[in-house]
């Protein structure tokens, strides 16, 4: 008897149907579940990216405002 997981891969291979039904329903649900899947992680990557976006021009900020404050210290002393 194959695990969850082997199963759960079943559904995905192409000209395999899923066990318990006819191929083409379950091919329809497993490509809906697919995309709804795939939405899914594009927005969370989204998120990640302008999270990143954020730290990084944080990050720029401080180095440049480090490197003016240093040039001004070297110009007044």
């Amino acid at each position: 008897m194959p695990d969850p997981l082997q199963r759960a891969i079943s559904r995905f291979r192409p000209g395999r149907p899923a066990a318990g039904g006819n191929g083409t329903a379950a091919a329809r649900i497993s490509a809906a579940a697919f995309r709804a899947a795939v939405e899914q992680r594009l927005r969370n990557l989204e998120g990640d990216m302008a999270d990143l976006k954020g730290r990084l021009n944080g990050l720029i900020f401080l180095v440049l405002g480090t490197v003016i404050t240093q040039v001004i210290l070297k110009v007044v002393q």
